[in-house]
């Protein structure tokens, strides 16, 4: 069992275990110790978002790493996306991604992509944990020229653009088109509006002045209203939010108003189908991916297959399956055609020629999918029992599921990266729902609150 790795990796409040220096540098040790899988040097990518303690972090995991006589390959700020397409093209043993993606400023993480770019499986991770809390590698202690190397990578970010804009038809552009980009104060603060102009768009940004606490803060995908406000106020045809490690990208249409990751999810989806470029005509969710999104699939088709939350899951699902598009409500879109993670950027680009293509406005696209009402609720949580083991949280979700009659969902779980409880309850009736979600609420408060 992993007690320190969640659904994404390592994740906490900087400077309190996990996520201490003394920590990171455990992590780094045993990162370089499972990594080693060939003769001669070996070296390891290290990117973060803005935060502050990524600093903090990123000097830790540097040391762990080169007293395993790792070297170490520092991108300084860049998305996640990024780390795992550099893993790739700098022939490294592996990515590791310092941040807490969009949580606030004083939590950070670490997570890993191997040489393939894909993240980690769950028995590598409690591989790496089995480690840090023995002696196993104590002894392995190189010297003299044998210590690691740290080298700072200059063209990176470049790289990055270049392979971002590999995703669309080299006879595209985004000439005539108007967008906002909010870049959260995090990871994509540079190279998301670059793109988008170096492809030809009237670009507006907001979020792209990280002072090291201000990332996700009242901005980016969690938080989109200032970028409903700018598109409005510059009368734009587009905004695209990321996250603050920009893996996600949240939509606002002309009109001002919120399309997510469902909704982009089925205009992609029916694009890719009519295009013949969705293979077995299947689209891979979550337990979470609101229902309408499978009502909208199914009438082309296109069976929906669902999965634990977390893209990570998204991706062992569509490995394993030979599966080519999925994502989640959150705006995770991942385009295995073109990234082996979530990709805001790519997402954002895809949307885009999507729009252009046609010339279709997003508010139009969106109109494929009719969500059915649903209500989400997150509740704090001192721990994290099995809830199987729980019989009055298991009677109040068998009463809830009850009042909706065969109508509806209910779906409750701990997040992977909080301490939370997160309720989600779908159904025909909004005021049914609420009232269903409401109730559960108080139980779980009641019970784990």
């Amino acid at each position: 069992m992993r007690k320190l790795f969640g659904t994404d990796g390592i994740r906490g409040i900087a400077n309190l275990e996990p996520m201490t220096s003394e920590t990171a540098m455990k992590v780094g040790r045993a990162a370089s110790y499972l990594f080693k899988r060939r003769a001669g040097r070996h070296q390891i990518v290290i990117g973060k978002d803005t935060r502050l303690s990524g600093y903090m972090l990123e000097s830790a995991l540097t040391s762990g790493i080169c007293s395993m006589g790792v070297d170490v390959l520092l991108v300084g700020p860049m998305p996640t996306p990024a780390i795992a397409f550099l893993a790739r093209s700098l022939r490294a043993d592996a990515g590791i991604m310092i941040s807490a993606s969009h949580n606030p400023y004083q939590d950070n993480g670490i997570k890993f992509f191997s040489n393939d770019g894909f993240k980690l499986p769950d028995e590598f991770e409690a591989r790496m944990e089995e480690i840090m809390t023995s002696d196993e590698i104590e002894h392995l202690r190189p010297t003299a020229d044998a210590v690691g190397k740290a080298y700072r990578i200059d063209d990176a970010e470049g790289r990055y653009i270049e392979f971002v804009k590999r995703s669309l038809p080299k006879d595209l552009d985004f000439q005539g088109l108007k967008v906002v980009v909010d870049c959260a104060n995090g990871a994509a603060y540079k190279v998301s509006p670059k793109v988008l102009r170096e492809l030809g768009a009237t670009v507006w940004v907001i979020g792209d002045h990280p002072d090291g606490t201000n990332i996700n803060a009242g901005c980016g995908a969690v938080h989109p209203e200032q970028l409903q406000q700018a598109v409005q106020d510059h009368q734009a045809d587009i905004g695209i939010a990321h996250d603050g490690d920009a893996d996600r990208a949240v939509f606002v249409c002309e009109q001002g108003q919120i399309v997510d990751g469902d909704h982009a999810m089925a205009a992609l989806a029916l694009d890719l189908h009519e295009r013949g470029q969705l293979k077995q005509r299947t689209v891979v969710g979550t337990v979470m991916s609101n229902f309408g999104l499978e009502q909208a699939l199914a009438k082309a088709g296109i069976a929906l297959v669902r999965t634990p939350v977390g893209d990570r899951y998204l991706l062992e699902r569509m490995v394993a399956d030979g599966y080519n598009f999925g994502g989640e409500q959150s705006g995770h879109l991942i385009f295995l055609d073109h990234n082996t993670t979530g990709d805001g950027l790519i997402s954002g680009l895809q949307i885009l020629a999507l729009m252009k293509r046609t010339g279709r406005r997003l508010s139009e696209l969106a109109r494929c999918m009719t969500a059915v009402p649903q209500v989400l609720l997150n509740i704090r949580v001192k721990a994290k029992p099995d809830l199987a083991g729980l019989p009055d949280i298991q009677q109040a979700i068998q009463k809830g599921e009850a009042s909706l009659n065969g109508t509806g969902r209910v779906l409750v779980r701990y997040s992977g990266t909080e301490p939370l409880i997160r309720i989600m309850v779908e159904g025909e009736q909004d005021s049914l729902i609420r009232s269903v979600a409401d109730e559960l609420a108080s139980a779980l408060r009641a019970r784990l609150g």
